[in-house]
């Protein structure tokens, strides 16, 4: 038998003689590897594969073993003669290895250890295991996200004492924050599908140079489910199907996904469909947050009902669609284009913390709901790979647009006016970014960006009795635009494996348009028409240095700015009982200077730890004050006397923390991690300094997880720090009736924790199993700033069938 092997072989030797150059894939993905290194046993012979992920074995011989050599795959060799002819190597990936590759620090790929900042990455198959109902519960999970909830259908991000719109949403890097993203709680990250993430990317702290305008505090980038072509002359085929049941807001939740991929062509489908009940909070915390009765909407008019069950939080519950095509052609290994098609819309859901307002001891509100969410986006992008231009080694290119629609309907108790705002957004946005090696040591990014917005928006009154409607003033002055140019590039030298250095610059201009002809009929302005110019240059710079294997330091330093947007120019809205916040036409952008010290201690991946400190300085801060308008303090808005605000450059603020990550494993299978984040911060209002609004309460989560070949383990705590009524911003004092009260009476938001387990079970190749219990011991608590309080005890279950 041997003698036949050896004559096989050495009939075959011509073959393989010719086999010199080879292509190196992912054994799963079938993608081309970049930067394999291919060397021999002493390493005198070497080379690197390219972009396409080629490279010439002709330097070795046909019997020397050859070593195939990735930092995001396992470790392989072979020897020519066991090619056997062909021309393709396969790599198996190495999981913890792709972890540490990221997209969002340039828009392209890179060791996640090269980068100064610090970026926190979720993987599908953590996102599977954690089941999350929305991504800002998906978030949160993280452990380095903070989110502030106004009602069940909601989730605002709070990242190093920044939010909503200093924050960045990217959904396959094209910018969800649009022009009427506000300075009050966001929404709009529950419109992305869980269920369609493939990986998810938060780098803490300023990303302006690549994203530009809002990316002060942090850029969440999610990355939805890429296409996957068959590697075959066969139909790949792949699908899922999940359901899920919790019992806190009684959610019942369907989804399927499918892959069909040929050899150039790959389409998945993915729809998922949630239907939320009312939330119901924990037996244990303080009774003011407690729901002992509600208003109701009757044919005989307005009643109070009393609750039956003061812990189910009445009319919280709604219901959401989702839906995502994706489609991939790919006509050359160096050519792809990726289309990717996305749809979300809820049911109206109640905005809670106005529901729960008194008046004279009297429910403020009969009515308070946001209408239908609705966001739809197409998405074309072009990727073209080159080893032959001067400019680019890549090139992408991403044409997108973006509609959203959102509206508010509210009424106060006996009323007979019902208030109605629709607003309507239309975005169109066009990147050419370019990554360029420019040796074997410095690699470029570069690229222009531009981005249109239209705001559509309407108010109406609609009495209830007589249903008659009338015209009223608009939250936004109709048919305003906003757009931003840029320009900007980054620079990576790594001289050594220990030792990075990234640098980049962008500049961005941006025009504000808006027309008050329209809200002058009620408003009485001292202007018509407003156009906002701005120009901003903002700039990072960066080292990792890691001089042993187990020491890492990072140091960073960066500029950011956010420019006003509509709402901030344009927005007329009450902001809390008996203000209204009205236009102003002078703003210019503010701008945030910060500075971030990490260190890295990795003692074989057997005991991590991980810290950074950060500080940033936020100048001439858009901050909502007192205002006048035509000489007025107050004015009569919706019926009401309220005292007049406008968003203003009136401010100044400090923000500063220290975060620390912690891996024990005490076996391959048994690991302990914890997650604790101290973060603080004071701001400029009038003569004195107050605490920041969005500094959360110190926070954290500690996690023992046992993982074994076919289940998944994991006993976990939550936790949160007090807020005293003296740690309090004075906006969040003026909402006392979403905070608890202390010994003498005044809004506090008190201490909490919760018990957690949660289980996976692989039953077969097609079942998995995962089970929850949260919140076990039944705590009642809110995170910071929330309107609605957490769920109480909660078992979830889901279970998913794959093909």
């Amino acid at each position: 038998m041997k003698l036949f092997y050896c004559f096989f072989l050495f009939l075959l030797a011509p073959l393989i003689l010719h086999a010199q150059n080879i292509k190196v894939l992912n054994s799963i993905t079938k993608e081309p590897i970049f930067g394999v290194a291919i060397y021999n046993v002493d390493k005198s012979k070497s080379v690197v594969t390219n972009f396409l992920g080629e490279a010439s074995l002709s330097a070795f011989s046909n019997t020397e073993t050859i070593y195939f050599k990735h930092l995001s795959h396992v470790l392989k060799e072979i020897t020519k003669i066991q090619l056997a002819g062909s021309n393709r190597v396969y790599l198996e990936s190495n999981t913890q290895g792709l972890d540490e590759i990221v997209v969002s620090a340039s828009k392209f790929k890179q060791n996640k250890k090269d980068i100064p900042q610090k970026i926190v990455s979720i993987s599908a198959k953590n996102i599977q295991f954690t089941n999350p109902q929305t991504s800002a519960d998906l978030l949160e999970s993280s452990g380095q996200v903070y989110i502030q909830k106004s009602q069940l259908g909601g989730g605002s991000p709070m990242i190093r004492g920044f939010s909503t719109n200093r924050l960045l949403i990217t959904v396959d890097g094209v910018r969800m924050n649009n022009a009427i993203f506000r300075g009050g709680n966001l929404q709009n990250v529950i419109s992305i599908d869980p269920f369609s993430i493939q990986n998810t990317e938060v780098i803490l702290g300023s990303g302006s140079v690549i994203y530009g305008s809002d990316a002060m505090g942090g850029v969440m980038g999610f990355y939805t489910q890429t296409p996957r072509l068959s590697s075959t002359d066969s139909l790949f085929f792949k699908a899922n199907a999940i359901t899920r049941y919790a019992t806190a807001n009684d959610e019942k939740t369907g989804h399927f996904d499918f892959n069909l991929g040929y050899k150039k062509w790959a389409f998945v489908t993915n729809a998922s469909y949630t239907d939320f009940g009312d939330l119901r909070m924990g037996k244990h915390g303080p009774d003011d947050y407690l729901r002992p009765e509600f208003a109701l909407a009757t044919s005989n008019g307005d009643v109070i009902i009393q609750n039956s069950n003061p812990l189910v939080q009445k009319t919280t519950g709604y219901q959401q669609m989702n839906v995502m095509q994706k489609v991939r052609y790919e006509p050359y290994k160096n050519l792809s284009f990726d289309l990717g098609l996305f749809y979300t819309a809820t049911s109206d859901y109640s905005r809670y913390d106005r529901l729960i307002r008194y008046r004279k001891g009297i429910l403020r509100s009969a009515e308070w709901n946001y209408g239908p969410q609705k966001w739809f986006m197409s998405n074309l992008q072009i990727t073209k790979l080159s080893s032959n231009s001067n400019l680019y080694d890549k090139i992408k290119a991403t044409l997108a647009y973006q509609n959203f629609q959102e509206s508010r309907k509210d009424r106060d108790f006996n009323a007979a006016i019902r208030n109605l705002r629709d607003e309507a957004v239309d975005a169109y946005s066009f990147n050419l970014d370019f990554e360029k090696t420019l040796g074997l040591k410095t690699e470029l990014f570069y690229g222009l960006e531009y981005i249109y917005n239209t705001v559509m928006s309407h108010g109406e009154e609609e009495n209830v009795l007589t249903n008659a409607v009338i015209p009223a003033v608009s939250r936004y002055p109709n048919g305003s635009s906003w757009q931003s140019a840029a320009a900007y590039t980054s620079i990576k030298y790594k001289p050594n494996p220990k030792f990075v250095f990234q640098s980049g610059l962008r500049f961005n201009h941006i025009i504000s348009k808006a027309d008050f002809t329209e809200n002058n009929v009620f408003l009485n302005l001292p202007f018509e028409f407003s156009e906002n110019e701005a120009s901003a240059l903002t700039g990072t710079a960066g080292i990792r240095w890691s001089p042993n294997a187990i020491l890492q330091w990072k140091l960073n330093a960066s500029s950011a700015f956010r420019a006003p947007n509509i709402d901030d120019i344009g927005k007329v809205f009450d902001s809390a009982p008996g203000n209204v916040v009205v236009p102003n036409e002078t703003l210019t952008p503010e701008y945030a200077y910060g500075g971030e010290l990490g260190l890295k201690l990795d003692f074989n991946d057997t005991f991590v730890l991980d810290m950074s400190t950060y500080y940033t300085y936020l100048d001439n801060a858009l901050v909502r004050r007192d205002f006048t308008l035509n000489g007025e303090t107050e004015i009569m808005y919706d019926g009401e006397l309220s005292k007049v605000q406008a968003i203003q450059n009136a401010s100044k603020a400090w923000i500063y923390g220290f975060e620390v990550g912690m891996k024990l494993a005490f076996t391959k299978q048994f690991k302990l991690t914890s997650q604790y984040s101290v973060v603080g911060g004071t701001e400029v209002e009038g003569a004195v300094e107050v605490p920041v609004r969005h500094a959360t309460p110190n926070f954290g989560n500690t996690h023992l997880v046992y993982t074994a070949h076919d289940f998944k383990l994991d006993l976990f705590a939550n936790y949160n720090n007090e807020l005293s009524f003296n740690q309090l911003a004075p906006s969040e004092i003026e909402k006392d009736y979403i905070y608890a009260k202390d010994a003498n009476g005044k809004p506090y938001s008190p201490s909490w924790y919760t018990l957690n387990f949660r289980a996976q079970y692989q039953i077969s190749n097609a079942i998995t199993l995962t089970a929850g219990l949260e919140n076990i011991t039944d705590q009642r608590y809110k995170t910071y700033s929330s309107g609605i309080a957490a769920a109480g005890r909660n078992f979830i279950l889901a279970l998913k069938y794959g093909l």
